[in-house]
């Protein structure tokens, strides 16, 4: 059974920082790009970064790109996003997600962890 579960998340002043982590079991990690997504409250799911297998492809949405950095642990099952000079509108539910090899069909999501920036 695969699992991913989201941890790290919680209420920040603008300007600060966190980081999210991503534990996954039950799936041959390695073999799986990961991607993390958020969604806002009444506004749909958007995509924030993605790592390829191997971690040496990054891809950021332009509305964090900078401020934001997606990373991995191949030995350790987890993804990592760390973001920083954190806004207001950064708000919302950010959730992990796990694409086989170069696929963009995200199969696996976790329960997400909630981010709250206080202007």
């Amino acid at each position: 059974q695969v699992q991913l579960v989201e941890s790290g998340g919680g209420k920040v002043q603008a300007g600060g920082s966190l980081r999210l982590s991503c534990a996954a079991s039950g799936l041959t990690f390695s073999s799986y790009a990961m991607g993390w997504f958020r969604q806002a409250p009444g506004k749909g799911r958007e995509f924030v970064a993605r790592i390829s297998t191997g971690g040496g492809t990054k891809i950021y949405a332009d509305s964090v790109k900078g401020r934001v950095t997606i990373s991995r642990d191949n030995v350790k099952n987890t993804v990592y996003l760390q973001m920083n000079s954190l806004k207001p509108e950064d708000t919302a539910v950010y959730s992990c997600s796990a694409a086989y090899g170069s696929g963009s069909n995200y199969a696996y999501w976790g329960q997400g962890t909630q981010v709250t920036v206080n202007s």
